[in-house]
């Protein structure tokens, strides 16, 4: 027998019926349902609480709560000095033009240049805040620091 498109099916035990829970004894699963005996799984509309643990104290209760989440604070577009050098030399640096060159993914609170790596281009950098490393960095090679507000 040749092996051809038509005459594929799938090897012998592979497929099995499905089974249908709850449809009296003459499915093979009577009284059950296959569902066990008794108790909270049995029963219909189960779902049981991510982290329930039958009603012992759940671990993420049993655990101390600790810190906190300070709702003022600034989330910062942080870049280094040394992404800067992906731009054309002489250029003029906003958080726009960062954004459409894709260097940062959101804007947030502000951007803020970092002093990580060297800067080989001249660019006129615009940004809400410089560490004094970057600022150095990017006037050492030509270029001006611009704060915004």
């Amino acid at each position: 027998m040749s092996l051809n498109l038509h005459s594929l099916k799938p090897a012998k035990g592979a497929n099995r019926k499905r089974k249908r829970v709850g449809r009296g004894p003459g499915s093979g699963n009577g009284v059950t349902a296959g569902r066990g005996h008794k108790g909270q799984k049995s029963r219909s509309g189960y779902s049981q609480r991510a982290g329930f643990e039958g009603g012992q104290m759940p671990l993420y209760r049993r655990l101390p709560k600790r810190g906190f989440t300070n709702i003022f604070a600034k989330k910062w577009a942080v870049l280094n000095v040394a992404d800067l050098n992906r731009l054309e030399d002489g250029s003029q640096v906003t958080p726009q033009s960062l954004l459409e060159n894709k260097l940062i993914k959101k804007l947030g609170d502000g951007l803020r240049i970092l002093g990580k790596g060297e800067l080989q281009k001249k660019l006129t950098v615009q940004a809400h805040h410089f560490s004094a490393s970057a600022k150095a960095k990017i006037e050492k090679a030509g270029g001006t620091a611009e704060v915004i507000s």
